[in-house]
């Protein structure tokens, strides 16, 4: 089996690394502390004018939960429109209902608004209430595939509720589990569910070339956020997980 890896990048930088290294695409995004939103206009140009594999671009209006209301579904639409002006190969998008189901009929526009590109529901799935049923929404709406970690904070700890929905999803859906995957536990992973594509962020931290620092003023809100260190799609470690899917 030939596996694929979609590398989750928010900076040119990264993306750039993640095609160094042997990555078959990259999802990109913007504030991954919150798990994702989308990335500006000028980053997604980017990124498709400087990359030869495939962009999938997250389309999230916001951090928090994933019920959105009628002008945040209208910004995640004309999100779409420049996704497919700038060229991009694919989507990734999330919406749910309520009472934790997926929202079939808004998620179905969607996936027919972005023809022809490639539509990927992301893991707003792990915060449904019955995984069986909403793949079976998410395969209604006519999505390409399934981000999940199996609705564990650990896509290793959901390696069984994982195998299950590739053995239910069959040839209707890629089900690509992400969530914690490193170059230590991606092997395992593929002999416990047989997915054929993964997908994780595989960084490493970097310093701030600043050598002028002012440690007292805080721009970020976010407890122990160290703004003079970044992360980085790390070239060796997606590269030693290239290599591993050649070994198996």
């Amino acid at each position: 089996m030939k596996y694929k890896l979609e590398i989750c990048v928010d900076s040119i930088e990264s993306a750039q690394n993640a095609q160094i290294a042997g990555a078959d695409r990259v999802e990109l995004c913007a504030n991954l502390p919150e798990g994702g939103t989308t990335p500006s206009y000028g980053t997604i140009i980017s990124v498709r004018n400087n990359l030869d594999i495939g962009v999938h671009v997250i389309i999230r209006p916001r951090g928090g939960d994933f019920l959105y209301s009628d002008p945040e579904y209208d910004i995640m639409r004309r999100d779409i429109d420049i996704c497919g002006e700038s060229g991009v190969d694919g989507i990734v998008i999330g919406i749910l209902t309520s009472d934790g189901s997926i929202d079939v009929e808004r998620t179905a526009k969607l996936v027919e608004y972005a023809k022809p590109m490639s539509v990927t529901f992301h893991r707003a799935f792990d915060m449904c209430a019955d995984p069986f049923r909403s793949i079976e929404d998410i395969i209604s709406t006519g999505s390409d595939r399934l981000l999940t970690s199996g609705q564990k904070n650990k896509a290793t700890d959901g390696a069984e509720l994982i195998r299950k929905l590739i053995a239910l999803a069959s040839n209707r859906l890629i089900i690509m589990p992400g969530g914690g995957l490193d170059d230590m536990n991606i092997v395992k992973l593929i002999k416990s569910t047989g997915a054929s594509e993964y997908h994780l962020t595989g960084r490493k931290t970097i310093q701030s070339g600043m050598e002028f620092r002012k440690s007292e003023v805080v721009m970020s809100g976010l407890t122990g956020y160290d703004e003079y260190s970044r992360k980085v799609a790390d070239i060796d470690m997606i590269k030693r997980i290239v290599d591993l899917f050649k070994t198996i």
